[in-house]
């Protein structure tokens, strides 16, 4: 079984080497690495080019660059990674092994990157909230067969929420994976702009999408 890892990218010159570098063993053992930008400005797709199979120019946009990872991928999976995030040891495997049973789609457990002893309860909280509810985010590292992924028409094309979006339609057809295997993401955007505050924005953010506000105007509290 094949993973193509799609990773969607902005302006991530001084992310994007070490992420890839890190899954050089990955493509290895056959798997595939595919990176869509959406503009970058700042030399990010040509420090791509070398370390990955596939580097492609996309509109800007999270869900449209990972539908055009998508349309392009050989892999029978598809494993969506953010260029701030880590994946674990044998994460193809682990992903591999998790879809020989019920499961067409999961994700990972999250761990963020900072020591401050409150980012070690908001993961603990967005993992028992995704494992309660089946749903997943970015951060967490969604996979899915190919299969599914193209059955239920891919992400959304919405500027916000396009994770939750997919999650939705997805358990529906099939159980989640919910593995406990940890992703490190970063935590730069909490250090930023405060633990507090950022947890708040967030969960108004998720709240307001519940209740049907448009993912259009959420993006821009989002960026505020």
């Amino acid at each position: 079984m094949r993973i193509s890892i799609i990773i969607p990218v902005l302006n991530e010159a001084q992310a994007i080497a070490g992420c890839l570098d890190r899954l050089q063993p990955y493509r290895a053992q056959g798997h595939e690495v595919v990176v869509v930008d959406g503009g970058s400005r700042d030399g990010t797709m040509a420090l791509a080019q070398p370390l990955a199979d596939r580097v492609l120019a996309s509109p800007v946009g999270r869900a449209r660059q990972m539908n055009q990872g998508a349309h392009v991928a050989q892999g029978e999976v598809l494993l969506f990674l953010h260029a701030d995030t880590q994946l674990p040891d044998a994460a193809c495997d682990v992903i591999i092994s998790a879809l020989q049973t019920a499961a067409r789609w999961g994700r990972f457990d999250v761990r963020l990157s900072g020591s401050a002893p409150g980012f070690r309860l908001i993961e603990s909280m967005m993992n028992l909230r995704s494992r309660m509810t089946r749903i997943a985010t970015g951060d967490q590292a969604m996979f899915v067969t190919k299969d599914l992924f193209h059955a239920v028409d891919g992400f959304d094309d919405i500027p916000l929420m396009e994770d939750i979006a997919l999650s939705r339609r997805l358990k529906k057809r099939a159980p989640a994976a919910c593995l406990r295997q940890c992703v490190v993401t970063s935590s730069r955007r909490w250090e930023e702009n405060g633990i507090l505050k950022t947890v708040l924005l967030m969960w108004r953010l998720r709240l307001s999408y519940w209740l049907g506000a448009d993912p259009a105007h959420l993006v821009r509290q989002y960026y505020r």
